[in-house]
Formats: structure tokens, sequence, C-alpha cells
């Protein structure tokens, strides 16, 4: 048995090991992104402790089963060198995405999932980013290199005890129980425990605070509970059917207002043009363009990629799930898109993306939703002005949109997403030291966007159809790159500009006081235009006197409600704050103010319930 016996220490060293190397990376993870977290507590670390040992029992249980698995044969040199070259390179794989995440979750404030690490839907665009993604982050692939060698040196090595004997019945069966017996141990704590289910992502809030979470998560850990996982949302049944309609019910029913208003609707949607970079200097057009646009001053985006922005403004379809709607098995349900909705008004619909063709399934969900074309960089006809790793300048672009409108029978409803002030945020050479630099790394590629639209709006204006035409303006989601306290915040992660700016109206202006999401910009056209129709919608018009936004990132739900928010994970309320007169979300009113705590909870379970029913059975319209 001192093989044996051997073998398993052998496993044991090399398991601790790696949950060191795991706390190397939560220190790097932490370290280089303090300003994003809260003071660690130690409930927090034992939470972050409990997830590093469920993910790594997933990993390292394939290689429990090769140490300990009865017989002879393992004791062999050639066996042990390829299962200690295998441990080393699967784990290592877990322990870069670890790293990568330092830098990734700055964009999403989430731990990646495994759509996220495989480029789900930009695998096009994947290479030239990930070589972008070392040169500007050349310190990770460095952290990387130097784990590895000290990882590889320090793996031991398996060593014969004795002479290798014949193998008995009785050897069988004691090293079968000790196999059993581990094998089932280290099940356990995979799971987490003897609870009734186990580990989920979600499972992090408990033992933090909603800002404090992805420390206690691990990137490996989410790439595990998803990699297998085709729907990421289920049924839940907290109310009757008739309290959940009397609680909330996501039906909207608009009366025709007279003749319908045949304006044009061009929908521009920003690249990363998050609150925090307005009235920076960086946006001087779009800054003036809000003072005569009728302008949402609390406007929030509904998802924290760009991914998540389509189906929410489009189609008025909010990203509560861990997978982006677009590329979930959910992604061709029939939905009351807008296209769909002006198309039977006599629109002619379309949609611009100056990224590849394929990129983030723009083109198929565009398809999908119902607009009649789709250009994207393949379709783009002008000055050669692709940046080298994304697309389309947006210059260029937003020129080629502007020609390509003047083509369209009107009424025509188009929309277009901008791409320059992605990472890895390049500007045409000729206008490198014309913009200002700003303070943080994205904040000169918002600068020249906001220039490009400029020149677009001067285009726009020389054409017939500007003055007939509703423009709707909204960022996708916030930058990585907020520099206050607030921008920090569950709250500023989320808070965008979006504007509705009509030309041939100019009574409609001023700033709105109220919650206004993504997905409040397609019931709010509709309104707008005066078409009589009945949605299936998550979000409400601008002229509802409802005043509520919701969002979800990695487990948790949050509701902003009036003045309030809360936060919602594990079927039960995790935090209330008054997030007008304590915007860095420091007092907990949960148990101070019951009231509200149950009212918002209440909604927000019905919103719950609503979204996840009619999105698995396929009722988004009517």
């Amino acid at each position: 048995m001192k093989n044996y016996t051997s073998s398993l220490k052998v496993f044991l060293y090399r398991y601790f090991l790696i949950f060191l190397v795991y706390q190397i990376c939560n220190i790097l993870f932490y370290a280089l992104n303090t300003e994003y977290f809260d003071n660690i507590t130690l409930q927090n670390i034992i939470g972050s402790i409990l997830f590093d040992f469920s993910s790594i029992s997933y990993i390292t249980f394939i290689f429990l089963i090769a140490h300990a698995i009865p017989g002879n044969f393992k004791y062999r040199q050639s066996y042990q060198t390829i299962l200690k070259i295998s441990f080393f390179l699967v784990n290592l794989l877990f322990v870069a995405a670890n790293l990568i995440d330092i830098i990734y979750f700055r964009f999403t404030g989430r731990r990646s999932t495994f759509s996220m690490i495989t480029a789900k839907g930009m695998e096009k665009e994947a290479l030239g980013l990930f070589f972008s993604f070392i040169i500007e982050f050349w310190y990770i692939p460095l952290l990387l290199i130097i784990l590895s060698i000290l990882f590889w040196k320090s793996i031991p090595n398996f060593k014969n005890k004795s002479e290798i004997k014949h193998f008995t019945k009785q050897k069988f069966l004691k090293q079968s129980f000790y196999f059993l017996t581990s094998a089932f141990l280290l099940l356990i704590i995979a799971r987490g425990g003897f609870q009734k289910k186990p580990l989920r992502i979600v499972d992090a809030a408990r033992y933090s605070s909603c800002k404090n979470a992805p420390l206690i998560l691990n990137t490996s850990f989410c790439i595990l509970k998803t990699i297998f996982q085709k729907d990421d949302i289920e049924k839940v049944n907290y109310f009757d059917q008739k309290s959940l309609d009397s609680i909330y019910k996501p039906i909207l029913s608009f009366k025709k207002a007279g003749t319908v208003n045949k304006k044009n609707v061009v929908i521009i949607i920003l690249e990363s043009f998050g609150h925090e970079n307005i009235n920076k200097k960086q946006t001087p057009f779009l800054d003036s363009l809000i003072t005569k646009s009728y302008y949402f001053k609390n406007g929030f985006a509904n998802g924290k990629v760009s991914i998540d922005a389509v189906p929410s403004i489009i189609s008025s379809i909010p990203s509560l799930m861990n997978n982006s709607f677009i590329i979930s098995s959910y992604s061709l349900n029939k939905t009351n898109s807008l296209p769909k909705i002006l198309k039977k008004e006599g629109y002619a619909t379309s949609f611009f993306h100056g990224a590849f063709n394929g990129s983030q399934n723009f083109d198929q969900y565009s398809k999908a939703s119902g607009f009649e074309q789709y250009y994207g960089k393949d379709e783009y006809i002008g000055p050669e002005a692709f940046d080298g790793k994304w697309g389309i300048f947006d210059e260029e672009f937003l020129q080629f949109f502007a020609k390509k409108l003047s083509t369209f029978k009107e009424p025509f409803f188009s929309s277009i997403f901008t791409i320059s002030s992605h990472n890895p945020y390049r500007i045409p050479e000729r206008y490198k030291n014309k913009f200002p630099k700003g303070t943080t790394v994205v904040q000169e590629s918002i600068a020249y966007t906001d220039y490009s639209l400029k020149l677009f709006f001067e285009k726009a204006k020389t054409q017939k159809w500007y003055n007939n035409t509703l423009f709707v303006i909204s960022a996708d989601h916030t930058s990585s790159s907020g520099e206050s306290e607030i921008d920090k915040t569950i709250i500023g992660k989320f808070h965008i500009p979006i504007l509705f700016f009509d030309p041939g109206n100019p009574n409609f202006y001023g700033a709105n006081e109220k919650n206004f999401q993504q997905i409040d910009i397609m019931p709010s056209i509709v309104e707008y235009l005066g078409i009589k129709t009945d949605l299936i919608c998550f979000g409400k018009s601008f002229k509802s006197d409802q005043n509520f936004a919701v969002f979800y990132l990695q487990g948790i739900y949050h509701c902003v409600q009036d003045e309030y928010y809360l936060a919602f994970a594990n079927n039960q309320v995790i935090g209330l704050y008054n997030w007008k007169k304590d915007p860095l979300l420091k007092n907990d009113l949960q148990t101070k103010n019951t009231f509200k705590t149950l009212q918002i909870s209440n909604f927000l379970k019905a919103y719950i319930q609503n979204f996840n029913e009619r999105v698995i059975d396929n009722r988004l319209s009517i």
C-alpha cells in the first residue's frame, strides 16, 4: 500500500498547490481592481475559499480518479509523467482565465462565463483583439508566464516507495475503499457541502455585498457552471396568476392618437458612452445636443455588455440571464420588436454595425427581430477606413450611414451601433493629438466618436428627411473606467445617457428626472408616433406614471424604483438603499423600511416571474 498512499499524497499536494495558486490570483484580482470593491471582510474570505475549493475539486476530480483508482498500472513512470503534464496544462488554462478576468472584469462588472471566454458571437474579431490585449496589458501575460514556471517547478513527482508486487484481491478491496471514500469527499467539497443544491454563481451573494460578489467567485467556477448550461433561467412561482397580474403585467396597449405621425426613426447606439464620460469635455457635441433634446437624466442600461443592448433597445427585452439573450436558446423567440411594429406601418427598416459581419450575432438578431436590411463591414462602401482590429472607423461608417438613409423610401426606421470607443480604442492616425486624452483610457476614442457624430448630424441636416426624423441616442453600457465613487456603485455601473431629439418639434426638449431604461425606448417611440398596438413589453413609455428600472448582474437582480434601489438574490432581499440621499449605497434600509422593502421586492418578483415564464414559453408577443 506504500505506493498507493504515496500516489494519494501526491494528489493532495498538487490539489493544495493549485489552491495556493488560486489565492495568488485572488490577491492579484483584488490588488489590481481595488477601486471597484468595498473593504474585504472575514465573511468575504470564507466565501472565496469555499468557491475556490469547489472549482478546484470539479477540475481535479478526474485526476483523483487517475491517482486513486485501484491497480498497479498507476506506478509506471510514463503514466505518472502524462498525469503530471495533464494536471499542469488543464489547471493552467483555468489559471489563465482568472488572470485575464483581472482586466476583463473592468469592462463587464462580472466574472466571465463560458460564452464570454469563448467569445461567442465575436469569433472574427477575437484574434485581433487578443493581440491588442497582450500589448496593452502586457503584465498579465508576464504574470501568467511567471506563475506557470513556479507552478510547474512546484508540482511534486511520484516516487515508488516499494517494489511493485502482485495485485491481490485484498489490495483491490482496500484500495477501492480509499478510492470511493476520497471521491465521495471531493464531490462533497465540489458541491459546497451537504446542502440541498450544489453551489451556484448566485450563492456568492450570501458571503458579500453586491459590490464584492466578484471577489467571492472565481472565473473557473463561473465557466464550469455555464459550460453545459443551455438555458439559464427557470420558472418561479412567487404568486398565483391573479396576484401576479395585480402586481405587474407586461402588456401595454397604445391607442391611436389621431393620425399616425409618420416620422422617420433613427436609433444611434454609442459604444461605451456611459454617463461617466458626459460633460467631461470629451463630448462637446453630445453635451450640446442634450440641451436641445428630451433628455433622461436617470437613464440606465439593461446590461453590462454590448450584446445586451440591442434586444433591450430594439425589442424591450431586458438582460435577466447569465447568457445574453442574443446568444441564448431563446434568441429566435417571437417578439414584438420595433422593426416589426414599424414595418406594419409602412416603414423600411435597416440595421448598421461597422464591425465584421457576424460580430456579436447582431446580423442574425437583426434578421430575427424583423429588420429588412443589415449593413456591416462587408457592405461598407467608402474610403479605406478599417481600424485593423474591429471594423470601420466611426467617422466613415456614420457618413456611409447618412448616405444610405438618403436612399431609403420614407418613412424609414434605421439603427446604427458605433464601434470606435471599444477596446482597443483606436482612432485614425490623422487625428492623433487632435482630441483631449482625458483622464481614462477610453476618453480619447469617446471624443473621436463624438466628433464623428457631429459630422453625421452636419451631413444629415442637409438632407430632406432630417426635419421629419426622430433621433434616439443611447449608450450601450457604461465604460470600464468611471473615476468617481458613484461611478463604481451598482447605480453608476448602469447609468447611461438616453435622449430623444426631434429637429421638427422644437417643443420636445427638457430634462426628465424619472428612471428610464433601454427597454423603455421601444414603447416610448411607439407612443410618440401615435401607433395603435398592444405589446408584450417589459419597459414602459416615457409618458407612463411608473418609475422603475430593472437590471441583472451575475445572479443578483437590481431594481430602481423612485428614489430607492433594491438588490435581490437567492429569493431574498440583500439590500435596500435610498440612492438619491445615499448615492454611495452605504446605509441599508431593509430593516428600517420594511414597507418599501416588501413593496419593491414584490414588484421585482412579479417582474422576474413574468419574464422567466414568457421567455421559456415563447410568449413575448401578442
